[in-house]
């Protein structure tokens, strides 16, 4: 029994600095189920459908492949969506190496790229006029966000500003360290 107790306080030793690697391993965050999505299709844990942006219209289409994506469904004419645009943009270029923000509008070239001339964004801008993601997900309200890891799952969805379950930089943090584990 005497020459247990080494065997002992070394397994002791194992497994709390299993556990506490196990703490400090980035996790995604957890899917709130209880907040309005503002979208017929919930797709937080599950696979993306296939990205299509349509036309981008301040610059081309970034290489989307190891980043976190962010796509934000707007308007011109919608006072919330504007509201979030300089946060995405900050966004952008804080996780510049992590992160792809798109923002994607079914209105008119036109009508964007004058909007576009007024309110600057570094982010990539799209339109779409055939709603091909937002038919897909069947968004009903905007500005209407999903974000989604390297690995093609969904892990964020929703109105950024929920009170439920805000989309934050902390979030975005989180997604992003927590999609470096995955790889």
């Amino acid at each position: 029994m005497k020459n247990m107790k080494p065997i002992i306080v070394v397994a002791l030793a194992l497994a709390t600095a299993l556990s506490l690697t196990a703490q400090n391993t980035p996790s995604y965050p957890p899917i709130v189920k209880d907040k309005k999505l503002y979208a017929k299709v919930d797709l937080r844990g599950q696979k993306a459908p296939k990205m299509v942006f349509g036309k981008p219209l301040n610059g081309s289409l970034p290489n989307l492949k190891g980043k976190v994506v962010l796509i934000d469904f707007w308007a011109t004419w919608c006072g919330p969506c504007r509201e979030v645009m300089p946060e995405l943009d900050e966004w952008q270029k804080e996780f510049k190496e992590d992160l792809v923000v798109i923002g994607v509008s079914d209105e008119k070239p036109e009508v964007i790229t004058q909007f576009l001339e007024n309110f600057k964004v570094e982010y990539t801008i799209t339109t779409d006029e055939e709603k091909t993601m937002s038919k897909i997900l069947g968004v009903e309200g905007i500005p209407h966000v999903m974000v989604v890891s390297p690995d093609g799952i969904v892990r964020w969805q929703g109105f950024p500003g929920s009170v439920e379950d805000k989309l934050t930089a902390e979030k975005m943090k989180q997604i992003i360290a927590a999609s470096k584990m995955d790889k």
